[in-house]
């Protein structure tokens, strides 16, 4: 498995820069925003797509500073949105940490959210970067569709894999596209390589939605149990859709009654679980991952053979082989 540490090497200096340019763009003195956007900013993840946006325009060209701002342009509109949809699942925990909500309450949350929106479009606005502003614009517009729509198909408990393949790219990855188009476009990339840098975006970020949904059946290390967060929100994932669509009616029922329950027990999950497992349905996950993830490195094969891409091909592995 590739180390994170590793994949990032030849951007350290960027990343040191970029989140310099990233608290200076949101810090204000305003006391209760300054103390939440304090806790953003050291709550932060593995900032992956930033960490997408530099190793892009590094395989592609030379890393300027309108990288730096399609870096903090993304990692702004990313947050923005978690921080939203933290308050939309009622979620008072993030990273095995409270939330925005969990300690400040859904209305400080939202309105932490649109600030945080608010300073990207600024940020774009500011330098004239409007080619940035429309790719993320865009991708925002895509994230909000893929919500809305899995919204609906939880409700009704009938969605299709086709339909399951829409939810993910748009809600997912078409951010993680976003990421590696405007990383491309930010060092004046050819047409063909920004619109090779999407696919590869797409495919990356399908096999990243995949390998998430598939955590959700995993043990938890601390309690021993499957997390079931999905099942609890009444979202089908590509396991539980495949094993749907091959069980027989009596397992059909027994799964949609789980399914529809409103307070899932340990042995109810369990059983789900056990039913997904011996029906195939994570070999079947598991292979379409792999299979997107195979895509990605194949679109990488555009790009000259630098430190760069063969950090993004090792970023590719990382991401269906982590174990968080």
């Amino acid at each position: 498995m590739s180390d994170l540490e590793d994949i990032k090497k030849p951007i350290e200096a960027e990343l040191k820069l970029f989140n310099e340019i990233f608290r200076d763009n949101i810090l204000t003195d305003s006391g209760l925003l300054r103390s939440v956007i304090n806790y953003v900013l050291k709550s932060k993840g593995k900032q992956l797509r930033p960490i997408i946006v530099f190793l892009t325009a590094g395989a592609c060209g030379k890393i300027n500073p309108k990288t730096h701002n399609a870096a903090a342009l993304i990692e702004l509109m990313h947050t923005a949105t978690l921080i939203h949809d933290d308050v939309v699942d009622d979620s008072l925990f993030r990273r095995n940490a409270f939330s925005i909500n969990g300690l400040w309450k859904n209305k400080v949350a939202v309105l932490i959210g649109d600030y945080l929106l608010a300073r990207g479009l600024l940020l774009a606005v500011k330098n004239k970067e409007f080619d940035l502003l429309e790719a993320v614009s865009s991708a925002v517009d895509e994230m909000s569709r893929g919500e809305i729509l899995q919204i609906k198909k939880s409700r009704q408990l009938n969605i299709t894999e086709t339909e399951y393949f829409e939810i993910i790219e748009k809600k997912t990855a078409s951010l993680i596209a976003a990421c590696a188009k405007i990383g491309a476009e930010s060092v004046d990339a050819d047409e063909q390589t920004v619109a090779k840098m999407h696919e590869f975006g797409i495919n990356l970020g399908i096999a990243f939605q995949i390998k998430d949904d598939l955590f959700d059946y995993k043990l938890d290390n601390k309690t021993g149990k499957p997390a079931g967060n999905d099942l609890k929100e009444h979202k089908l994932t590509l396991p539980l859709i495949f094993t749907k669509e091959r069980a027989n009616y009596k397992e059909r029922r027994k799964l949609l009654k789980i399914i529809k329950s409103k307070n899932h027990s340990y042995s109810q999950i369990a059983n789900l679980v056990e039913i997904v497992s011996n029906k195939g349905g994570f070999d079947y996950a598991t292979q379409r991952m792999i299979d997107y993830k195979n895509l990605a490195l194949d679109c990488l094969e555009v790009l000259p053979d630098n430190e760069y891409r063969k950090a993004l091909k090792q970023l590719v592995e990382f991401v269906i082989d982590r174990d968080e």
